[in-house]
């Protein structure tokens, strides 16, 4: 990407011959400081934007021009440079990016719109300041549709590194994995369990979250409103009958490991494997 400037000094330009190319939604509270921190003390930076048939393309300083516009302002200082619409596109993005803390879904897209127009994982990282292997786990979820483990991510409920092993493994896999994570140390406790969740959810609700509009072609009828009833008891009744066979699986396990522990013999093999404790809820139940 090559941009030459054409002027060194700042200029006032109308704002109404700026064209915003790469525009994105603010957030309100954050726009609102801005507003406020530029009537208090003024521009502290100039906008940067390069000529073009009807004016203006803008390169970076969005949350600027409105901000401007917001108080009333008719123009805004400016550093003119010389640049492509692709450069300018570019540029624009690359700043969005470069500015934000890398859990932002629009550096994420931001990402994504790169991919698209051709630029390589590695080019991406190189302009972004990025490591190579975030962005090429990123791609990788992005382009697989994993809005939840993208979210997982974003949370720091697990690392890159783990989402994309989901993403890419069978539902064998995946119980194999978190087995040997749990018996290796790996996972343990409430992270094992917060794993657990995220993979369950994406099995049974898919990768992608789903956004439930309210049909208005239809009207509501008493049968919708039974039927609807109906599905939530069915639910209720299946998710009762799973919550008995798991307690009468976890009574016979007790059972089991009450007379197993009663065993000399059995505690002496525990003791030369270097098992001496086990999970807490295990022991109370053991143990009341």
């Amino acid at each position: 990407m090559q941009s030459q400037p054409i002027s060194s000094s700042v200029q006032m330009i109308p704002i109404d011959q700026i064209r915003v190319i790469n525009p994105r939604v603010r957030n309100k509270k954050v726009f609102a400081g801005i507003v406020d921190n530029i009537a208090s003390i003024g521009l502290k930076r100039p906008i940067t934007v390069t000529p073009s048939r009807n004016g203006y393309d803008l390169v970076c300083g969005q949350g600027r021009v409105e901000a401007y516009q917001a108080l009333g302002e008719t123009e805004i200082p400016a550093m003119v440079i010389k640049a492509s619409e692709q450069d300018c596109y570019l540029m624009s993005l690359v700043e969005n990016i470069a500015r934000r803390q890398h859990t932002n879904m629009d550096l994420l897209h931001g990402i994504k719109d790169l991919e698209e127009r051709g630029y390589s994982a590695r080019e991406i990282a190189k302009k972004t300041d990025l490591d190579v292997t975030y962005v090429r786990g990123i791609s990788h979820l992005l382009k697989e549709g994993e809005e939840r483990l993208i979210a997982a991510v974003e949370k720091n409920v697990i690392p890159l590194s783990m989402a994309v092993e989901i993403s890419r493994s069978s539902e064998n896999e995946l119980q194999k994995g978190l087995t040997d994570a749990y018996e290796s140390g790996a996972l343990r406790g409430d992270q094992l369990i917060k794993v657990r969740r995220i993979i369950e959810r994406r099995h049974f609700m898919g990768k992608r979250y789903r956004t439930h509009a309210r049909r208005t072609d239809k009207p509501f009828s008493t049968r919708k409103l039974v039927q609807t009833y109906q599905d939530e008891v069915n639910r209720q009744k299946l998710l009762i009958k799973k919550a008995d066979v798991n307690e009468q699986r976890l009574l016979f396990l007790i059972s089991a490991l009450r007379r197993l522990l009663a065993d000399e013999h059995f505690r002496t093999l525990l003791r030369a494997e270097g098992y001496s404790d086990m999970p807490q809820p295990l022991a109370e139940r053991l143990h009341p």
